[in-house]
């Protein structure tokens, strides 16, 4: 099992709408392209003066999956968020694997 997590740093004064964009639109615009079997959208227990950070973890059954989204859906899906939260946000990711 291959966990692509995304954490985002989201602005105090969009916060309610981001959640609500991400819940409605972007989760499952992600969840279309076929590539994950499941997501899980988590508050980073820690709180910063100006913004709240969370995490977004999608779940692939293998590694080529989720480089065929990096390569042909991403780019397109972060174009959408920057648009729509224009310069509210910061975003890293992180791509784990499952030990067993």
């Amino acid at each position: 099992m291959i966990l692509y997590n995304v954490t985002v740093a989201i602005e105090k004064s969009v916060e309610e709408d981001w959640k609500v964009w991400m819940r409605d639109i972007h989760i499952p615009e992600v969840m279309a392209t076929g590539t994950f079997v499941e997501f899980k959208f988590f508050r980073v227990m820690r709180e910063e003066e100006d913004s709240t950070s969370y995490s977004i973890q999608y779940f692939a059954d293998d590694l080529l999956k989720v480089q065929t989204y990096v390569a042909q859906h991403s780019p397109a899906l972060q174009q959408k968020s920057q648009e729509a939260f224009p310069g509210k946000f910061v975003s890293f990711r992180t791509l784990l694997q499952s030990v067993e």
